[in-house]
């Protein structure tokens, strides 16, 4: 195995995209390639790369994909810097939990994206 990217199923792309943006993470691929009318996305910021696809775009393939927003997971992100990062991003998002340190060591904070997925920053100092 060499890595793993999460294709996240949404409602709104293009909110979506806005939102990633905020955190700092680029579109490095669409379909289709450009227009308003995008069905998937790729963006990476650094070394962490998520994808982005409709909910619609999926018609009747995988009818085990729930067709709701938000989820039983949490993408869990490594990062350097976490205390400037928070004091960027935590007026323009959702806020779930703030700083704090675990009691296995490590730095956290916890938001809610634009549709309703769990994200949880970390650092380990």
């Amino acid at each position: 195995m060499e890595s793993l990217s999460p294709n996240i199923f949404v409602n709104d792309i293009n909110a979506t995209i806005s939102f990633y943006e905020l955190l700092g993470f680029k579109v490095a691929m669409s379909v289709p390639e450009t227009g308003p009318d995008l069905v998937w996305a790729m963006m990476t910021n650094g070394s962490v790369t998520m994808m982005f696809q409709t909910f619609s775009s999926l018609g009747d393939d995988l009818p085990e994909i729930s067709r709701t927003d938000g989820g039983s997971l949490l993408l869990y992100i490594n990062l350097k810097n976490i205390r400037t990062f928070f004091e960027e991003i935590k007026d323009k998002v959702t806020v779930l939990k703030g700083l704090e340190t675990t009691f296995y060591g490590a730095t956290e904070f916890s938001i809610k994206d634009n549709n309703g997925y769990v994200l949880t920053f970390a650092e380990h100092e």
